[in-house]
């Protein structure tokens, strides 16, 4: 088996089908315990927060690593470098327990935001370290080292990516991803992307990134929601030529089976320390952009994300104190009452929207410091901030994004793997 399979596979779908039967009949590895909390089970209420809704699966869906036979064959004999963290599962064993246990000479282990584990707060620098457990060094691609160097890179014949994204142009595995393929097409190594899930692949919302604004949270000029898993967009990434140099790394890319973009999907473990469940993160597009204002998201509450606040926020009948916790030690506003919007309900799980930045804007008491220098990298334009001070409603800002954003869709079908029906 070669690469070659992979690419067949956009083109003949019923190889996807036969692959999976293939693995049917195949052995399991031995279950672990994950290194990280899954994602807590949200309340009752919350059951129906996701959109769409959950519909039958004639097969079951089988993400990129958990199809093991598609790709052992190209690691075997190799020496290998992981970009993985907890959410780089097999079933519930870890990726590289899994492949060391087949024998494959894992080398490198890099780890993106939050760490190895994902256990680090936002923005927190993560050091290189050694994994207990295998030994295995572990490189941080967060910090000052965002792109493996080539020494780190030398002595390995392939690099495989196998993270959970959650599909916002800010969440920055994305961009670790677009780094490793750039250092990957730099030194003549392949990449080998193990796809997932995008548990907000159902739609393409919000501005366009204009590439003035362009920064690690935010590298492509693609929407805040753009629609597409991790390997729908690397394979974007190859094709638009948005490596430096406009260079393109020799991608392979393992479908998820099974799946198509409306496919709802509950991630089984955090992805991140402050995406405990569903709710956030399906709220997650609207509220990141409170980032870059003076409005608490929820860091260092049991309800990261899925309520919003602040001290200068003038309806009192909702409040709550952020405290330092573990995945949020400083959070904003730590120790100060704030007031806003208990968003746990379902109903308010809403796709991508600016009522809520609208309404806690318009109600702030201090509305000459809502905004901070961090607002244009997360919006991806210089323009959202104005229109929101000139009292804009959402529908005029919209209308603001076009023609961007139609054409963004358009591009956007050439690399789609998935279909976007059941």
């Amino acid at each position: 088996m070669n690469f070659d399979l992979f690419r067949m596979m956009k083109t003949q779908p019923m190889l996807i089908l036969y692959t999976s039967i293939l693995l049917a009949l195949g052995s399991c590895a031995p279950k672990q315990t994950p290194a990280t909390a899954p994602l807590s089970a949200p309340p009752a209420a919350q059951a129906t927060a996701v959109a769409p809704e959950p519909t039958p699966q004639a097969k079951p869906l089988q993400t990129g690593a958990e199809q093991l036979e598609l790709y052992l064959p190209q690691l075997q004999g190799k020496r290998v470098g992981l970009v993985v963290n907890q959410t780089s599962l097999v079933g519930q064993t870890h990726l590289v327990d899994t492949l060391l246990s087949r024998a494959v000479d894992v080398v490198t282990i890099f780890a993106p935001e939050h760490g190895f584990r994902g256990e680090a707060d936002a923005g927190a620098h993560v050091k290189d370290a050694k994994d207990t457990r295998t030994g295995l060094p572990i490189i941080s691609l967060y910090g000052k080292n965002k792109k493996p160097s080539p020494e780190q890179v030398k002595d390995l014949d392939i690099l495989v990516f196998d993270i959970q994204d959650v599909g916002t142009r800010f969440y920055t595995y994305i961009s670790t991803m677009h780094y490793v393929m750039e250092a990957a097409a730099e030194n003549n190594k392949p990449v080998l992307v193990l796809d997932r899930p995008n548990p907000n692949g159902h739609y393409v919302d919000g501005p366009v990134l204009e590439m003035e604004q362009q920064s690690f949270v935010g590298m492509h000029p693609i929407p805040i929601v753009h629609g597409l898993t991790v390997g729908e967009l690397a394979e974007m990434i190859n094709g638009e030529e948005w490596l430096a140099g406009q260079r393109q790394a020799d991608l392979t890319v393992v479908p998820v089976a099974n799946y198509t973009h409306n496919t709802a999907y509950i991630l089984p473990v955090r992805p991140s320390p402050n995406l405990p469940n569903q709710q956030a993160i399906t709220l997650y597009p609207s509220l990141c952009l409170f980032e870059g204002t003076n409005v608490s998201v929820g860091r260092g509450t049991d309800m990261p994300f899925q309520v919003i606040g602040s001290p200068y926020y003038t309806d009192k009948r909702f409040s709550f104190t952020p405290k330092s916790t573990a995945g949020a030690s400083t959070p904003p506003h730590e120790g100060q009452t704030c007031y806003g919007m208990d968003l746990t309900d379902p109903a308010k799980a809403q796709p991508f929207t600016l009522a809520y930045l609208l309404e806690m804007y318009q109600h702030s008491t201090q509305k000459d410091k809502f905004f901070n220098n961090f607002f244009e990298k997360l919006a991806g334009n210089d323009e959202l901030r104005g229109q929101i001070k000139a009292g804009k409603t959402e529908a005029e800002i919209r209308a603001s994004w076009e023609p961007a954003l139609s054409d963004y869709k358009t591009m956007r079908q050439q690399y789609l793997l998935y279909p976007e029906n059941d």
